[in-house]
C-alpha cells in the first residue's frame, strides 16, 4: 500500500519525495533539500526544539531522522559566528550529519539568528529531506516493530523515481548494523582546543564522533582538549592527558574492534577516563561485557533515568540505538550507576578500582537545563584529585 499526503499543487518547493522502508512501507509526500536518493537506518527523535543540534549530531550518520514534533524550521538555521571558544553554540559538529529529514511541516523561518532557511540549509548540504507526511504514523510503525532501513528520494514533480528503483537501492544497501561508521565523523588530525584562561589539566579524547556540546562543557571547566582521529593508538592518545574521554559516535559498537582494544590498554593504566554515550559502550566491551540493539532506540531530551546510588531520577537528552547487557557485566570490574526508568536499560557505569566514570546518556545535553552536568563536576575532581572520586 502506498500512502499518500500530497496533492500535486500542494508542494510549494516544486520537488516530491517518496519513502520505501525495509517492510514495504510506502510513503509519498513533499520533498525539500536536495534532490537525490539517500539509504539508512530510520529512526524518530521525540524533541521538539534542537533540530539543528540533532542534524549536525555524528551519532546521527547512516541515518534517516524523523522529527515527531509537527512543525520544523520555525526559527531557521543560525550562524555558526554564534560560539564559544570558537565553537558553535548552535551545532553539534560542523555540517549535516543524517541521511535524510523527514518532518510533518515545513514553515517558513523567523529569527534575527537565522542566516538559512531549513530548505536552504539541507540543499546546500546535499541532504534530501521530507514533508507533508504523518510523521507520527511513520513513528508508530517503527515502535512496533523497530528501527529498519529505508529509501529516501526526493525529485521534481515531473522527473518520477519508480518504486522499483528504490526497492532496487535497498535491497543493494549494506545494513547500518554491520558498517563502521566512525571514520566517517572523526577528525582526520589531532586538534587542539584552548579554554579561556589557564588550563587545569589536559584532556585527551578519542573522537568517534564528539558532540560540540561535550567539547564546549569542557572548556567551559578549564580543560585544554586535544582530540585525536578514532584510530589513534593509546600510546598516542596518552602522550599529553590528565585524563582521556572516550567520546559518543554513530553505528554499533561491537563493530569497532579497534577502539575497544584501545579502550581496554588505556583503562589499565589507571587514568582517570569519562565514557559518554558509544564510549560507555566501548569501556563495557573492554572489560569483557556485552552489547545489544534496542527496539527502536532512545533519541530525545525527556529521557528519565534513575542514579541507583543515591535513588535520586533526572531527565536526559539521548541518542543511542544500543544499551549493556546488565547480566554482562558480572566479573567486569563494572558497577551500574544509572537505569532507565522506562525500560530498566543501564544508562550508566562505575568502576569498582579504577578510576572510571561512565554514563549512555548525554550530560552536557541540558534539558532541565543543567540536570546531570554535575557528572562533568565528578569528572574535574577526578582529574585534579589523581583520580579518587
Amino acid at each position: 500500500m502506498i500512502y499518500r499526503y500530497i496533492r500535486e499543487d500542494s508542494c510549494r518547493t516544486g520537488l516530491r519525495a517518496r519513502l520505501l522502508l525495509q517492510d514495504g512501507t510506502a510513503i509519498e509526500g513533499c520533498g525539500f533539500g536536495a534532490i537525490g536518493i539517500r539509504v539508512g537506518e530510520v529512526v524518530f527523535s521525540t524533541s521538539m526544539t534542537g533540530y539543528v543540534e540533532a542534524l549536525t549530531d555524528p551519532s546521527y550518520a547512516g541515518q534517516i531522522l524523523v522529527w515527531t514534533h509537527p512543525m520544523v524550521g520555525c526559527y531557521g538555521v543560525p550562524s555558526k559566528d554564534h560560539s564559544f571558544c570558537g565553537i558553535p553554540l548552535n551545532y553539534e559538529s560542523d555540517r549535516i550529519q543524517v541521511e535524510g529529514f523527514i518532518v510533518t511541516e515545513l514553515p517558513p523561518a523567523n529569527h534575527y539568528l537565522a542566516i538559512y532557511d531549513l530548505d536552504e540549509w539541507l540543499k546546500n548540504s546535499n541532504v534530501p529531506g521530507m514533508w507533508r507526511v504523518d510523521t507520527r504514523a511513520i513513528v508508530k510503525k517503527i515502535r512496533e516493530y523497530g528501527v529498519m532501513m529505508g529509501v529516501l528520494a526526493v525529485f521534481p514533480r515531473n522527473e518520477e523515481i519508480g518504486w522499483d528503483e528504490l526497492e532496487r537501492e535497498l535491497r543493494g544497501a549494506e545494513a547500518y548494523d554491520v558498517k563502521d561508521f566512525t571514520y566517517r565523523v572523526s577528525p582526520k588530525t589531532r586538534i587542539v582546543h584552548e579554554p579561556e584562561s589557564k588550563p587545569i589539566a589536559t584532556i585527551a579524547v578519542l573522537d568517534c564522533g564528539l558532540k560540540y556540546g561535550i567539547l564546549r562543557w569542557l572548556l567551559r571547566y578549564g580543560f585544554r582538549v586535544i582530540r585525536y582521529p578514532c584510530w589513534t593508538t593509546p600510546e598516542k592518545l596518552l602522550e599529553e592527558a590528565d585524563a582521556v574521554l572516550f567520546s559518543n559516535g554513530p553505528g554499533n559498537p561491537k563493530v569497532l574492534v579497534n577502539q575497544i582494544k584501545t579502550v581496554r590498554e588505556v583503562a589499565y593504566t589507571g587514568i582517570p577516563i569519562l565514557g559518554i554515550c558509544l564510549g560507555m559502550q566501548l569501556i563495557s566491551l573492554a572489560f569483557g561485557g556485552e552489547t545489544y540493539k534496542l527496539r527502536y532506540g532512545h533519541r530525545g531530551p525527556n529521557k528519565g533515568v534513575i542514579d541507583v546510588t543515591t535513588k535520586r531520577s533526572y531527565i536526559t537528552t539521548q541518542n543511542h540505538g544500543y544499551a549493556v547487557d546488565e547480566k554482562s557485566l558480572d566479573g567486569t570490574g563494572l558497577y551500574i550507576w544509572f537505569k532507565n526508568i522506562d525500560d530498566n536499560s543501564i544508562e550508566g557505569v562505575m568502576h569498582e578500582k579504577l578510576p572510571i566514570i561512565a554514563t549512555q546518556f548525554h550530560p552536557e545535553g541540558g534539558p532541565g537545563p543543567h540536570d546531570t552536568t554535575w557528572v562533568f563536576d565528578l569528572f574535574r575532581r577526578m582529574v585534579l584529585n589523581g583520580g579518587k572520586r
